[in-house]
């Protein structure tokens, strides 16, 4: 059997398999991940929702979580500070609709211009544009030409990879990314209910017509749906990507005709719901991510601000939230007041969350999806396996099939193309190099969150340690809306580059594992050259803003900071870390907020506490300050006696213990906390706060509540 010369291999391969990966871990929004390619901006760019927004502090205080008036109340404030707001684009303009008042001028350009160039990201629209081609397509408020401009848009738009390239009258861009699990439900959403709205008109690039678009289109929803329900989220509780998914959902709620689709859709947008109601701190998204960038240093410029506040009452009134807009304008969707009464229970102490979340590769056949289908491909790449050893031929064969090799994002595929027809090649690098361009694949993760009035901390339990990782946040602790910390090994040295980049993503995920309000992460960079990324910087670091927390002081190798009545303790094994200043232009730029601990190997601790525990903030410095603490980094070992948990003992291998006793770290329930128990995969889930329930069965598509 031939076997490649691995430096030839290296050489020869190197460009192509960077495309993959970061292709597949790129694209500027929702698609594959941020790419390091230069035409590309840093991080996913939403037209109307900046990175940096200035929003108003809503004043006004949590509405009741009970009354479901109050939630329709909740929304008529939204819509009309969307309108005192003056707000433009698709969605100001979609609002301004539905009050009877025309669109700001201009409003449709952009969102128009980007569909009929056929870029990236031109999916994110297509719910708003949709809705106001169904509501107000008879509205004098609409002009002609402005009606006639969005509907050819939506006839000649390409929804699908088997869809025709190039349409007269368009520049086939082609580059969009249709196959992330925000774009997945966004493109197959938009050509279900674009087809509903035409169903006699043929589509260009299909050249179905629309009831064949329908006939098509529903059962891709409805496996997606499925996957959904059944496993969670490949893009778990993102800060970023539930914004891009709640839209689609909506739509097809508010929209449909088929109740089914309506019935289902439902569901799943409730489990969304569900997984911001459990993970939230004071409506900060501060948990681990499965995919996340800059927005994760800070709560305010958190994508899901907007729909916190409106769904639970929490947050800040973000009147340019594509997510919050469809939810205030929806009329067949309340968020479900179990779901409401969960998000700001106040009586609990303490509360633990566990969920597991996507599939394994491996065990894909026990889902009905089929490694090798083309057609089970584009569901399964919504967990983004491109270069998987069990996937890299099919995916290879998806190149061929659906002509990407010019596609932008894998274009460096077709200059490497005559190695890669080697089928010994693909397999050789597939193996040989999995733990590298497998980086941003998103498989199953066990995720715990525990949250007390004061704190929260979220961790990915032992997912992945020593692979490459991209946009994944593995852990966070959060006591505020600015004050988080988290700890990340860098992809390289760019602040501002392409993931995995200084602080997004990274370079090697750790071994980490959270016993309540404790979590330990294992770090041992990979100093192998890779196809991907070579030569990783051998430090790790953690985010600790300064100036964000009310009081900080390093003290030997503890790290210790206060908001309020809460309060954090950061231990690195690197006895010369410390605060830098850290300049990054998409956070604002310098301040101490970075702590860098130098070497291939190094532990990292974090415990939190509170006045409720300890009293002062100097009782608790102490009580850290004196536990037992033994750790080795070359080894990568620890031994310590928590003054909260008592003795954790971990390593790079084994179990992690706890007083003696192994934690479990993986095979979660679908939910496990007080409030719902259940299995995974999942069959029937409940949620019930106080005397309001919730129960789903996507099966029998019945949701029961009160």
């Amino acid at each position: 059997m031939f076997k490649p010369n691995r430096t030839i291999l290296t050489l020869g391969l190197l460009a192509c398999f960077t495309a993959v990966v970061t292709a597949c871990s790129n694209s500027n929004g929702g698609g594959a991940s941020t790419s390091a390619n230069p035409t590309q901006p840093e991080v996913p760019v939403d037209p109307v929702d900046p990175i940096d927004p200035v929003d108003p502090v809503d004043p006004v205080d949590p509405w009741p979580p009970i009354d479901s008036s109050a939630y329709r109340q909740a929304q008529a404030d939204f819509i009309a500070q969307v309108i005192a707001d003056k707000r433009g684009g698709v969605w100001g303009g979609l609002v301004h609709l539905s009050q009877g008042l025309p669109a700001p001028e201009g409003s449709f350009d952009a969102a128009l211009e980007r569909m009929n160039g056929r870029e990236d990201t031109a999916d994110f629209a297509l719910p708003g544009l949709l809705a106001i081609l169904a509501k107000y397509n008879d509205s004098e408020l609409l002009e002609s030409a402005q009606r006639q401009a969005i509907e050819d848009a939506v006839i000649n738009f390409k929804y699908w990879p088997d869809e025709q390239e190039d349409v007269p009258g368009t520049t086939d861009a082609r580059n969009m990314v249709m196959w992330t699990e925000n774009h997945y439900i966004l493109f197959a959403s938009g050509a279900y209910l674009a087809g509903q709205l035409y169903p006699d008109r043929v589509f260009t690039a299909s050249g179905r017509t629309g009831s064949e678009m329908m006939a098509v289109y529903k059962p891709r929803i409805l496996r997606w749906l499925r996957l959904r329900y059944e496993s969670g989220f490949s893009e778990w509780l993102s800060n970023v990507y539930y914004d891009e998914d709640m839209p689609a959902l909506v739509a097809l709620i508010d929209l449909a005709d088929d109740q089914e689709l309506v019935d289902k859709t439902r569901i799943v947008l409730d489990l969304l719901m569900a997984d911001m109601a459990l993970n939230h701190f004071n409506g900060n998204f501060g948990a681990t991510h499965g995919r996340s960038y800059l927005r994760r240093m800070s709560g305010r410029n958190d994508s899901t601000r907007g729909a916190m506040h409106l769904a639970f009452g929490v947050h800040t009134r973000h009147t340019a939230n594509p997510s919050a807009i469809m939810l205030s304008l929806s009329e067949r969707y309340i968020v479900p007041a179990a779901l409401r009464g969960i998000a700001t229970e106040q009586a609990t102490p303490e509360m633990e969350n566990r969920q597991r979340m996507g599939i394994k590769l491996e065990e894909a056949a026990d889902w009905g999806l089929d490694v090798t289908s083309i057609d089970d491909g584009m569901l399964l790449l919504t967990m983004e396996p491109y270069t998987h050893p069990l996937f890299m031929d099919t995916f290879y064969e998806m190149l061929n099939t659906y002509n990407w090799w010019d596609l932008r994002d894998f274009k460096p595929f077709n200059d490497n193309k005559a190695l890669l027809d080697d089928p010994a090649v693909r397999a050789f690098a597939a193996k040989a190099f999995e733990w590298d361009i497998t980086r941003n694949m998103r498989p199953e993760a066990n995720l715990y969150t525990y949250r007390t009035p004061s704190y929260m901390l979220s961790t990915a339990q032992d997912w992945r340690k020593g692979f490459g990782g991209d946009q994944s946040s593995i852990w966070q602790a959060t006591l505020g809306m600015e004050a988080v910390v988290f700890t990340t090994h860098p992809g390289s040295d760019d602040v501002d580059g392409g993931t995995p980049n200084y602080w997004e993503g990274s370079g090697t995920l750790p071994r980490a594992a959270q016993i309540k309000n404790v979590v330990i992460s294992l770090y041992d960079v990979d100093t192998r050259e890779g196809l991907y990324i070579s030569k990783q910087p051998l430090y790790t670091h953690a985010f600790l803003p300064r100036a964000k927390f009310d009081e900080t002081v390093k003290e030997g190798n503890w790290f210790f900071a206060r908001s309020g009545d809460a309060y954090l303790a950061l231990w690195s094994s690197d006895p010369t870390a410390d605060w830098l200043p850290s300049a990054n232009s998409s956070y604002g730029g310098g301040g101490d907020y970075d702590i860098v601990a130098q070497g291939e190997k190094t532990i990292w601790l974090c415990e939190l506490g509170d006045a409720a525990a300890y009293g002062d903030f100097e009782s608790f410095k102490t009580a850290i300050g004196q536990a037992d603490l033994t750790a080795d980094a070359n080894t990568l070992d620890i031994r310590y006696e928590s003054p909260s948990q008592g003795l954790i003992e971990m390593g790079w291998n084994g179990a992690v213990l706890h007083n003696g006793v192994a934690v479990e770290l993986d095979n979660y329930a679908r939910y496990d906390n007080p409030w719902s128990q259940a299995a995974f995969p999942a069959r029937e889930i409940s949620f019930i706060h106080e005397d309001r329930y919730l129960k789903l069965n996507f099966d029998t598509a019945t949701r029961e509540m009160n």
